[in-house]
């Protein structure tokens, strides 16, 4: 959330080991979402409301410019993962800027489940204000029934829950962390949670237990009924859209006001071991912070990595009008790129080489069919495409991780557009998991360009498609591409020959984070 000057970040932490356990509400505030400054712990166990834990929640900026937490506590271990309840915590200081201390009322908790959901309740969202209630949802699910239970209040405190769900979905297990926004029809500023009128459509986020990724469709919201209705154009979960198709979950988006923006974070958890994680003393990471917004046809989000990030921009080096034959690979040298941002504009002047798209992957499941056409095709040689970019890449490329396009023809004579983050061969370790991750992006090709932007952390690569329509995550853990001895690579292994139009590439500096 956004207050007084300083944007607060607030996440999931265990303060005694680098393994799931004992959490808490770790607290940084920040003035640009960059640099950040460590406070103590907002929420730590400390009732019988949260003995044995303060999970997920949301913030709500109340009249006043009052903000109030709504987090998920769990009052007793049994059944698993605990028997699952609502809270809130306010302010000790509102004029405190750092907001270093919270209170939690003894009128607590203020939502308890149904008796068939105890161990399934959790994660409430940001309030929204509408005739004259708040409301706010709980994920959770009955059955195989993913559910978000709507609830309403007058005071913020005596919730009554609502006689039906705000919405809910058969056969896809529990709905953790939901979220629920609006976003503009027109435009790229956000718009506040309470917005309800005006050129909006609403947007629902879940994360899928079952399957760890997350989910959201864009709908309509019904004020009066208080239901939310998804677009036929929007599918629930599954084989739905998603922020990310790579290592992404548990997400959050807050307003912004002091650039009338929406902010979406991620966090992306470890692909090592539990092992190596005790080892190197910390585990799960979060992702650079993205403003989202809807794309003008209205079917899609767009994201974008936050502008504040370029003040971290270092050496650059450009290069435009670079060919790339079948097979060709073109080292960047000069600056350092364990930590780098990479745009890149390709082009190609003929779709005829597109790769036929085999009928037969029709048959894979359609919810992960982009991550196996990766899997299956990885960046043997094509046609039009793989082409892309080597990242964290070891001299013998021993290790790399290639983003790359690859571009198929369908029986109708359409194309379709997939982009992969393939960590296959990103390192030498075979502890760790090495997913090729894939999604495809809904463009048209009539430009006949496409376009990659990458940001590269040493054990993270964050890919963002076509100006933001496509984005993915990967964490890999490189043996050898470490350091300085990372290196980075166009490369083509597609018989149609491709031109990088433009590529810009900035070293990065590290951000300053205070104790």
């Amino acid at each position: 959330m956004y207050y007084k000057g300083y944007y607060h970040l607030f996440y999931q932490y265990n303060p005694k080991g680098a393994v799931w356990g004992n959490i808490v509400w770790a607290h940084s505030v920040s003035k640009d979402m960059i640099n950040w400054i460590q406070l103590e712990p907002a929420i730590v166990p400390s009732k019988p409301f949260d003995k044995y834990g303060c999970w997920s929640g949301s913030a709500t900026i109340l009249p006043g410019n009052k903000p109030v937490i709504l987090y998920t506590g769990i009052i007793a271990k049994r059944p698993k993962p605990g028997y699952q309840v609502q809270n809130y915590a306010i302010p000790a200081n509102y004029s405190d800027p750092f907001l270093k201390e919270w209170v939690k009322p003894d009128d607590n908790p203020i939502v308890k489940p149904t008796y068939e959901n105890v161990s399934s309740f959790r994660d409430p969202t940001t309030a929204w204000f509408n005739n004259g209630h708040w409301k706010m949802i709980v994920g959770s699910k009955h059955n195989h029934r993913g559910i978000a239970y709507l609830y309403r209040s007058r005071d913020f405190v005596k919730w009554t829950k609502a006689k039906h769900t705000l919405h809910d979905k058969s056969d896809t297990g529990m709905w953790e962390c939901p979220d629920f926004y609006p976003v503009s029809t027109c435009g790229t500023n956000g718009m506040e949670t309470s917005t309800l009128e005006g050129g909006i459509k609403h947007v629902l986020k879940v994360s899928l237990d079952a399957t760890r990724f997350e989910y959201y469709t864009i709908g309509t919201y019904n004020t009066v009924k208080d239901k939310y209705v998804p677009d036929n154009t929007s599918v629930d979960c599954w084989a739905g859209l998603r922020y990310d198709y790579g290592n992404f979950y548990a997400s959050k988006t807050f307003f912004d006001p002091s650039q009338n923006r929406r902010i979406l974070w991620g966090w992306a958890n470890e692909s090592s071991t539990a092992l190596e994680d005790i080892t190197k003393g910390w585990a799960g990471i979060q992702l650079i912070p993205r403003m989202i917004w809807l794309h003008p046809s209205g079917k899609q989000l767009m994201q974008w990595p936050i502008h504040e990030l370029e003040s971290l921009r270092g050496d650059r080096l450009y290069q435009n009008d670079v060919t790339l034959s079948k097979g060709e690979m073109l080292e960047v040298n000069g600056i350092t790129v364990a930590q780098a941002d990479v745009e890149v504009t390709f082009t190609f002047s003929s779709l005829d080489e597109a790769e036929i798209f085999d009928p037969e992957w029709s048959k894979l499941p359609p919810e992960n069919l982009a991550m196996e056409i990766c899997g299956i095709k990885g960046t043997k040689q094509g046609g039009l495409g793989p082409f892309g970019v080597l990242t964290l890449a070891s001299k013998k490329l021993e290790e790399y991780t290639p983003v790359f396009f690859r571009v198929f023809r369908t029986w109708d004579n359409k194309h379709k557009i997939l982009m992969c983050s393939d960590a296959t061969p990103s390192s030498l370790n075979q502890d760790v998991y090495k997913p090729s991750f894939g999604g495809f992006v809904d463009v048209d090709l009539a430009k006949k360009k496409l376009s990659l932007r990458i940001l590269i952390d040493h054990s993270v690569v964050e890919s963002f498609g076509e100006g933001g329509m496509t984005v993915i995550t990967s964490r890999v853990y490189p043996t050898l591409a470490v350091g300085r001895n990372v290196h980075l690579h166009l490369f083509n292994n597609g018989t149609e020959t491709i031109t990088v139009e433009k590529m810009n590439v900035w070293s990065m500096s590290s951000p300053h984070v205070m104790n």
